[in-house]
């Protein structure tokens, strides 16, 4: 019987499963995501955010400023893991002078450079004895310390006397070099020393070649060089010696472009008056 009940009970979910459609399975599908977000909604809202019971924040330790200063005072940045207190901060009066620190961070150890009363300077490492009762404690960057009968005195490096100032050498002026007057351009000097020649490709002028007429003064003052070709003058080109010869009057100011070699070059010219 009972089996018939099951049975009987399969057959009619398997053909309520062959009724539903895909619309109906996706309107089933936002109806469970639905749910599940209003529990957790649910959940949200009746979860309490702060503590349960009469829950208060405790108060803020402040330390007073007296206080503050003790506790900075008595912390060696060098010695961190041992316990220093405010009146080991005591400057040695032993007959010692400091002259130079070595220390050794991977060993935590060092040595130190002291002289005696006598003024002859040692060497001495952490843990031996400088002098009857006194003992090289540790070193830091710019002092040591010194147990003297059991109590912690500092020695810093002497400074008493004050570093050397090193002035450079005289540095001697360095003599301006001489040069011989400049040779004046006038227009009639340079057309006298400065031979101009006509440089012909395919049959067509297209510049005017540089030679010296002289010993080679005046192109060379002028800014030129024998073997320069003159291309073009204030921007017009130039194919005639004549037509440069024009331009050189007195006062003048003339922009020549040349070629030297594969290199094109612009050459200021001023004559005087």
């Amino acid at each position: 019987m009972t089996r018939a009940l099951l049975q009987k009970a399969a057959d009619g979910l398997v053909l309520a499963l062959r009724r539903v459609t895909p619309a109906d399975a996706v309107v089933g599908l936002a109806l469970v995501f639905a749910a599940i977000q209003a529990a957790r909604l649910f959940w949200v809202l009746v979860t309490p955010i702060a503590p349960i019971g009469d829950w208060r924040p405790s108060a803020v330790n402040v330390v007073p400023a007296s206080e503050r200063g003790a506790l900075f005072g008595g912390f060696d940045p060098f010695f961190r893991t041992e316990q220093v207190s405010a009146d080991t901060e005591v400057v040695t009066s032993l007959p010692l002078t400091l002259f130079g620190i070595r220390t050794n961070e991977a060993s935590g150890g060092g040595s130190a450079i002291i002289a005696g009363a006598d003024g002859v300077q040692n060497s001495w490492s952490v843990g031996e004895t400088i002098m009857p009762g006194a003992t090289l404690h540790s070193v830091a960057f710019d002092h040591v310390v010194i147990s003297n009968n059991g109590v912690l005195e500092k020695m810093y490096i002497d400074q008493s006397v004050p570093a050397e100032n090193v002035t450079p050498n005289s540095i001697e002026p360095t003599p301006e070099p001489t040069s011989e007057p400049a040779v004046k351009l006038n227009a009639q000097t340079l057309q006298q020393s400065v031979g101009l020649n006509p440089r012909n490709e395919g049959g067509k002028v297209t510049g005017l070649v540089v030679s010296a007429k002289d010993d080679g003064t005046m192109i060379s003052a002028a800014g030129l060089q024998k073997g320069d070709v003159i291309t073009s003058v204030n921007g017009r080109p130039v194919s005639a010696a004549a037509e440069l010869a024009a331009q050189l009057r007195p006062g003048a100011r003339l922009t020549l472009e040349i070629e030297r070699g594969a290199q094109k070059l612009p050459v200021a010219l001023i004559l005087e008056q």
